[in-house]
């Protein structure tokens, strides 16, 4: 379908334990349950009475793939009123559809079970089990992959004390709202999950992915977020190397933090592959993708965390991102207009559309309106007292007036040491001094300038991709030649 004509879907929302019990089909006493000791992920609203709760339906068919697992059916570890009426069967919402991934039980019980229950039938024959069971060890064996993950199934996780978890939930639903305010808050929720249970990984994840997104949506500083994310996603790693969630938030802390494409490329891929129905993964990935300049990939990826999660605005902004670069102009300015009208307080929108779309189109206007209403939205007066000398700047002089005046400041917060190197070595390279721009460009490389991680999209620095100097800093820095 194409971009302008997508719909910002409402999210699959369900807003009482009567909804979740029913999606279940169950009574509200099991769902509760649930909650309590197995991980259901249901919401509570900070503020609202305890039995103010909601929960998403896509959140808990994939709470269910996970944790219908083989322990519950060989070892019958369910309660009697969780058990289905047929013990060799998972329990499977009435009202979300199948998807095509097998359970962990249909993977590798599936089999055990079968041929259970003809032993039974043959019960007078017991002499065959060492047989089977020297059998079944083969079949295992023979699957070692597949030997991991049944044993990662039958594997007890941390559960995490009821505190711990509930401070972490609120700090999810803060997270995704994705406002300063809103992501500052996530932060302390988290933080204070982790002091009631420093073992719980989510927290860690949660943690990681807070300040990975800060110094996108607020005025904090990439020195400082990101090595603040790699630590706590490193930590998630190391209590659950099995957690996709925390191999995809060390991922994105590896790139944008310290532009290590090949590691990054290697853990986004890990954490797809633990679990291919993480929206994130597709979408954070899919960006990755487009910074390297394999578009073809990145459209394939944020299509597919589209397709998981059609509601999410994040994931609908980054394919306007990804559509612009890629040089779908009229596409990128369909849906990111769309995404600007339907949630104008979501900043990402405004700066895609000035950036990607006006900017370069000559439309100034619509740029110095947009970068307005970011520097509102993320609180930055530096940037709106920027965006007030560039258009006088354009105002005396035109669009040479606009790039010297973006020079002037570059060069100002540079030299008063809040500034990037790599911001000078674009106004000078927007401005054709290319002998400015490799000055400048080797000194944020020097600096371990994060704002390197676009160098391979910036269009200022395209007159120079053929500059024997510029090659050889993009191969120092790690990114694959650009043509």
């Amino acid at each position: 379908m194409a971009a302008h004509s997508e719909p910002i879907a409402p999210k699959k929302r369900l807003d009482s334990w009567k909804e979740i019990a029913s999606f279940f089909g169950r009574d509200e006493r099991t769902v509760k349950r649930w909650e309590k000791e197995r991980g259901l992920p249901i919401y509570r609203v900070p503020g609202s009475a305890r039995g103010g709760v909601f929960a998403y339906a896509e959140e808990l068919t994939e709470w269910l793939e996970k944790r219908n697992s083989a322990l519950e059916v060989v070892a019958g570890s369910q309660s009697n009123t969780d058990r289905p009426e047929n013990p060799n069967t998972t329990v499977k919402p009435l009202n979300a559809n199948a998807g095509d991934r097998p359970s962990l039980e249909e993977s590798f019980t599936g089999p055990f079970l079968i041929q259970h229950s003809r032993l039974n039938a043959v019960r007078p024959l017991l002499w065959i089990l060492p047989l089977f069971l020297l059998a079944a060890s083969f079949f295992f064996w023979s699957f070692g992959h597949r030997e991991t993950r049944f044993r990662n199934a039958l594997a007890a996780p941390h559960v995490p004390s009821a505190e711990a978890q509930d401070l972490y939930l609120k700090g999810r639903y803060h997270f995704e709202k994705r406002t300063p305010e809103d992501l500052n808050k996530a932060v302390d929720f988290f933080t204070q999950a982790i002091v009631q249970d420093p073992a719980y990984p989510a927290p860690y994840v949660g943690l990681a992915d807070s300040y990975n997104l800060l110094r996108e949506y607020s005025a904090m500083p990439p020195q400082e977020a990101f090595p603040r994310a790699r630590a706590a996603a490193s930590k998630a790693v190391e209590l659950d190397p099995t957690s996709a969630e925390a191999h995809n938030s060390l991922a994105f802390a590896t790139y944008w933090g310290f532009f290590d494409a090949a590691t990054a490329d290697r853990e986004f891929q890990r954490a797809i592959e633990l679990d291919p129905a993480l929206p994130r993964a597709h979408h954070w990935y899919a960006t990755f993708l487009a910074e390297v300049r394999r578009f073809d990939e990145s459209l394939r990826e944020i299509e597919r965390a589209r397709q998981l999660d059609p509601s999410s605005t994040p994931i609908l902004a980054d394919k306007g991102f990804i559509l612009a670069v890629a040089g779908k102009s009229e596409e990128a300015r369909t849906l990111l207009t769309q995404l600007t009208e339907s949630q104008p307080e979501f900043s990402h929108p405004h700066q895609y559309l000035a950036e990607l779309v006006y900017f370069p189109e000559g439309n100034y206007a619509g740029y110095f309106q947009e970068k307005r209403i970011v520097a509102r939205l993320r609180h930055d007066a530096n940037a709106q007292k920027n965006i007030d000398a560039e258009e006088a700047g354009y105002n005396a002089s035109g669009v040479q007036g606009l790039l010297e005046a973006r020079l002037a400041i570059a060069e100002n917060t540079f030299d008063h040491g809040s500034g990037s190197a790599f911001d000078v070595a674009e106004a000078h390279a927007a401005l054709g001094q290319n002998d400015g721009a490799l000055k400048y460009l080797n000194i944020a490389y020097q600096r371990h300038d994060l704002a390197l991680t676009t160098l391979p999209l910036s269009k200022p620095f395209e007159p120079l991709h053929r500059n024997p100097e510029f090659r050889e800093l993009v191969a120092k820095i790690g990114f694959p030649p650009i043509d």
